[in-house]
Parts: structure tokens; C-alpha cells; sequence
């Protein structure tokens, strides 16, 4: 009698374990979805569009913390070596991933480079994101260039057509971590991909016809790509690294353009104290207007839900009025 009690306890306790170890990935159904970790929000969004209830995807970079600063600590590496994908934007958005790729001791976890097949901007002494010829909109002259991205733009999400590009590679990570849920994957991506692409449009429809062209970030270089794909001009106060300077005479040169091309408005961007913004618009009498990198949200903003496609419709809305969109050249 003891041992068959000591048996039922035993399968007892076995089943508890398991329940133990499931509770953060089983739905109600009791299916194990796929752990996922992302490094960027982009990355977190774009997985649980894809994903849906087959993944349980956490992000790596805690809501409201800037990441161009951050490396993930002993804790998160140990968190890593338990889950089954993880994400990452690209080596120069996140120059640690060689290390964390040598300290994950689980072979099975498959490590995804997001940006795969696309190709990168580099950053390039007296260009702006066009380098149109207009010697006045030279972009350049920052210190601290580059900083640890190598002299590349690591910010590929914030071009559409890349960030469709970054959704294929998540659909076929997972696919390849549960093929059987291959059919789920495919209708979610192209459904997502859909999305992307009408907003896409949207963008090129609405910033076609605008009056100005160019549009200033009293912030760093991180709107470049989406400069490049509708055609605008684009300068910021300094690099791609947020805690650099902007060089000498790189403000006065912004302030002295801005009066010539009449612009309105000076852009600020997100988890960023905007003084360099606040600066240049007491200079120009510019108002301030908020243009979202999308690198993270905050806190707030995580438990509302906010989408990478809330924050690009409210991007396009800015855009809009700041370079006076619909109105008469």
C-alpha cells in the first residue's frame, strides 16, 4: 500500500513540474507554443503578428529603456540558453550578439539575424540621406561616428519594404522550429505583410505631394531609410549613436537652413530628452513635432498594446504637417 501511494505521489509531483514548466507557454488548450525572444520591439511585434497563439514571445529590452546603450546582463543570457528562437535585429544594431551567440550553451535554440537579404546604408562624411547636391542639407560632420554600428545604419525597420523582408525571415524561423504549424505561419505573415504594404502606400500617396522635402531631427540619424524609400531629404542634429554631440557648427548650420527652406517644424524622438530640438526651435521659432523610431515603447504604451503600425500611422500623420503636405508649393 505505502508504495503504490508513494507512486501516486510521485506521478503527482511529475505532473505538477510539467504543469510548472508550461504555464508561460501553454494556452488553455494545453498546446506548448514556441518560446521567442526578441531583442527590439519592432522584432516583438512583427513575432506576434506571425506567431499568433502558436509563440510565446517576450522582449528582451525592458519597455522604456533607450537601446542603443543596452547589453543584456548574466540573467538574460541564462534566459536566452532556455528558449527556442531568438531574434535580433543586426550586428550593428546589436554589436553584443557574438557574444551572446558563444555564451547560449543550448545548441537548439535557433538565433535569428532579422535583417537577412537586406541591404544596409552606410553612413558617409558630408551626405545627407539623399546626398542631392544641396551643400546646405550636408548631414555630416558629427562626432563619434557610427559609434559601435560600424559606419552602417543599423534602423532597416523603419523602411517598409525592409521591414516585410524581416517578417519573411521571422514566418520561416518559425516554420523551421514547427513546421506543422507551416500553413498557420504563412497566412499570418502574408495577412501581417498585407498590412505593411497598404501603409506602404499610404505613405507614398500622402507624402507625394508635398510642399517641403526635407525634414530635420534635432535628435540622431535614425530616419535615413525612410527618408530614402519616399523621396525625401533628411538631416539630423548628429549620428547614429543618441549619446553623441552634435560637432561644432552643426547646430548653427541646421538653424541657417531651416530660415532658408522656411521650415515650420523640428522633429524629437522617442525615450529621448528633446533639448537639441527645444534648442534649434527657440533659434527658428519652429514648433516641435514627435517622430517615432520605433526602436521601444513605454511601459505605458506596452500595456496599451501600441503596434509598429499605430506608431508609422502616427509617423505619417507628423510627417504630414510638417512638410506641409496638401499644401501649395
Amino acid at each position: 500500500m505505502k508504495r503504490i501511494i508513494a507512486c501516486l505521489c510521485a506521478l503527482i509531483l511529475c505532473a505538477a513540474a510539467v504543469s510548472c514548466s508550461r504555464t508561460d507557454r501553454a494556452d488553455d488548450s494545453g498546446m506548448v507554443k514556441i518560446r521567442v525572444v526578441t531583442s527590439l520591439y519592432p522584432l516583438y511585434d512583427f513575432a506576434g503578428k506571425v506567431g499568433g497563439k502558436r509563440v510565446a514571445v517576450s522582449l528582451l529590452l525592458p519597455p522604456g529603456v533607450e537601446p542603443h546603450s543596452f547589453e543584456p546582463k548574466p540573467a538574460d543570457i541564462a534566459g536566452l540558453n532556455k528558449t527556442d528562437i531568438f531574434i535580433y535585429t543586426n550586428k550593428y544594431m546589436e554589436p553584443w550578439v557574438g557574444d551572446i551567440m558563444k555564451a547560449i550553451d543550448n545548441k537548439k535554440v535557433v538565433l535569428l539575424d532579422s535583417s537577412r537579404g537586406i541591404v544596409f546604408m552606410e553612413e558617409k562624411e558630408g551626405e545627407d540621406s539623399r546626398d542631392g547636391g544641396h551643400d546646405e542639407h550636408k548631414q555630416g560632420e558629427h562626432e563619434g561616428h557610427g559609434h559601435d554600428h560600424a559606419g552602417m545604419d543599423p534602423h532597416v525597420w523603419l523602411d517598409l519594404g525592409n521591414a516585410v523582408k524581416m517578417v519573411d525571415n521571422i514566418r520561416d524561423s518559425f516554420i523551421q522550429k514547427d513546421p506543422e504549424g507551416r500553413d498557420y505561419y504563412q497566412k499570418n505573415a502574408d495577412d501581417y505583410k498585407a498590412a505593411l504594404l497598404a501603409l506602404d502606400l499610404k505613405f507614398r500617396n500622402n507624402l507625394g505631394s508635398c510642399k517641403k522635402k526635407v525634414f530635420i531631427n534635432g535628435g540622431h540619424f535614425a530616419f535615413g531609410y525612410l527618408a530614402q524609400r519616399y523621396g525625401l531629404t533628411y538631416v539630423s542634429a548628429y549620428g547614429f549613436s543618441p549619446d553623441a554631440e552634435p560637432a561644432p557648427g552643426q547646430l548653427l548650420k541646421i538653424v541657417k537652413l531651416m530660415k532658408k527652406l522656411d521650415l515650420k517644424y523640428i522633429f524629437h524622438e522617442e525615450l529621448l530628452m528633446p533639448r537639441m530640438a527645444e534648442t534649434i526651435a527657440k533659434e527658428t521659432g519652429a514648433q516641435l513635432l514627435f517622430l517615432h523610431g520605433a526602436h521601444n515603447i513605454s511601459r505605458d504604451e506596452f500595456e496599451k498594446g501600441i503596434s509598429f503600425v499605430d506608431l508609422m500611422e502616427k509617423n505619417l500623420e507628423n510627417l504630414e504637417k510638417g512638410l506641409e503636405c496638401g499644401q501649395k508649393r
